[in-house]
């Protein structure tokens, strides 16, 4: 063997690994292509997902309002509707020269709805003080015989 001989061998090895590392490059790159890729779809996926939902949301919202301002418009044609037959009752009353039975509660119809600020107690599941009714004692009439009953002995 010749020097040249050897030379050649070793060019042609360089060639290899020069080949053999630009596969190796390659497939890094695809595998981090797919890895890296994936999430980016999955991420897309996602956004796509969070759009679709918040524009689901403003639909939804939409409607309410909507449904809302029907609800209200209908209970403010009730309470016309009521103030003309309660109108009505009043004038066939006078017309008929008769007072109506319940005055009271045809004046009470004119009066504001409560507020916040009027006094009036909210209900309680609970009784005042230590004799209510969820008190041990409730509906057992006081005793002048207590002191007779006899007495368990104590140790």
């Amino acid at each position: 063997m010749s020097i040249r001989e050897n030379f050649v061998d070793y060019g042609n090895v360089n060639w290899i690994v020069a080949i053999v590392s630009l596969l190796v490059g390659l497939g890094i790159g695809v595998f981090g292509y797919r890895a890296l890729g994936t999430s980016a779809t999955r991420l897309q996926e996602l956004r796509r997902q969070v759009a679709e939902r918040e524009r689901e949301l403003s639909v939804l919202r939409e409607g309410m309002n909507e449904h809302f301002t029907q609800v209200g418009m209908m209970v403010s044609n009730i309470q016309r509707e009521m103030r003309t037959l309660e109108h009505r009752i009043t004038e066939d009353a006078s017309t008929l020269h008769c007072e109506p039975q319940d005055k009271n509660r045809l004046k009470a119809a004119d009066q504001p709805a409560l507020t916040e600020s009027d006094d009036v107690p909210a209900p309680r599941d609970y009784a005042d003080g230590s004799g209510g009714t969820l008190s041990e004692d409730f509906g057992l009439k006081p005793s002048t015989e207590k002191s007779e009953l006899p007495q368990p002995p104590r140790y």
